[in-house]
Formats: C-alpha cells, sequence, structure tokens
C-alpha cells in the first residue's frame, strides 16, 4: 500500500452514506483555512486530488480517496470560519460528530491547524470532540513555511505544553505542504495507522 497510490472514490454527505467494505481509514480534518487540500496533496504526491480553493469551506461532503482495497483517506468537511450559512454550518458539525463517535474504521485522525494561529476555540472544539473517541490523533501545524524557524519552533512548543497538560497523548508536528517540511513524518505517522492491527 502506498499513499500515492489514492484516488477520489465518493463523496459522502453524512456517515450512513460512507463506504461499507472499508477495513481501515484516516481522516483529515480542519479548520477550513488550514491548508487541509494542500496537505493532502502533497502527502499522497497527487497533484489535484483534493480541490484546493481560495475560498474557505469548500469541502463540505465527506470525501473518500482509496489507497487500495478497503484503505481509505478521509477528507472531512472544514470547521469554523467557512463563508456559508450558519445551519449548514452546524448541519457539517454534527455529521462530523457522528463520524468521530460511530466510525468503525477510523484507525487515527490527523487535525490541521495554522502554524500561525492554533489551537482557536474551532481548533480546540475539535480536539475535544476528538479526545474521547479513543482513537490516535496527530495535529500538524501547517504553513510553517510563513514563519521563520524559531518561531515556528516556538508555536510548536507551546502546542505541546497544552496538550500534555489537557490531552495527554496527542501528538504534534510542524508541517509545509509548500516546502514539504514535516511531510516524511506525517506519511510515516498515517501508514503506520494505516497498516496497524
Amino acid at each position: 500500500m502506498n499513499l500515492n497510490q489514492a484516488t477520489f472514490t465518493t463523496s459522502a454527505p453524512k456517515l450512513s452514506r460512507c463506504p461499507t467494505e472499508s477495513i481501515a481509514e484516516v481522516a483529515f480534518a480542519g479548520r477550513s483555512n488550514a491548508g487541509k487540500s494542500s496537505a493532502l496533496n502533497r502527502l499522497t504526491g497527487v497533484n489535484g486530488l483534493a480541490r484546493t480553493s481560495k475560498t474557505p469551506g469548500r469541502t463540505q461532503l465527506i470525501n473518500y480517496f482509496e489507497l487500495d482495497e478497503a484503505h481509505y483517506l478521509v477528507d472531512l468537511p472544514g470547521y469554523g470560519f467557512a463563508k456559508v450559512p450558519l445551519k449548514i454550518r452546524q448541519q457539517w458539525e454534527r455529521h462530523l460528530e457522528e463520524y468521530l463517535r460511530d466510525r468503525k474504521a477510523l484507525r487515527g485522525l490527523i487535525i490541521l491547524m495554522d502554524i500561525r494561529h492554533p489551537m482557536t476555540d474551532n481548533d480546540r472544539q475539535m480536539v475535544e470532540w476528538s479526545h474521547f473517541i479513543d482513537r490516535p490523533i496527530h495535529i500538524l501545524l501547517t504553513k510553517a513555511d510563513k514563519l521563520k524557524r524559531g518561531a515556528a519552533m516556538a508555536s510548536l512548543h507551546k502546542v505541546e505544553a497544552t496538550l500534555k497538560t489537557e490531552f495527554p497523548g496527542i501528538t504534534v508536528q510542524i508541517f509545509s505542504s509548500t516546502k514539504g517540511i514535516g511531510v516524511d513524518e506525517a506519511r510515516q505517522t498515517v501508514m503506520n495507522w494505516l497498516t496497524s492491527d
């Protein structure tokens, strides 16, 4: 199994429409402008796999990308500051919560946060939801190329300290889709989850 085999399979509006044959999947969640689609494209090496947009909130469905038979990457709807009606945002949040709580095939969750503004109220809510699902969680601090090395590491250490105190067991790293920072580490995490028993 290789991440660069990823191909778009289906979009599901809710949990009940997700592929029933899935054995293992890793989901990606993040604020609407955290660079989720860019990260998926970089991690798989498949340009255009996930749609990128300058308009936050374009991912409105649970998007499935198959790696091989019954193993998937999952792009969850963006949360937070999407320019969409409140009613739609609330609907997305319900589907997100349902997916995280009830999806048996979910092996781990990658949460993406902009390294310049990590652990916003929306990010914290996502972490709190996810912390109770009894599955591993790994945070990518995206857009690390936007900061100098010292500032990026300072942001990382601050998030690590918060996680250690409030959410033990959750791991975090710096990441940049543009410069390739942290890509190998993130790929290894995803592959370990997908191939674990």
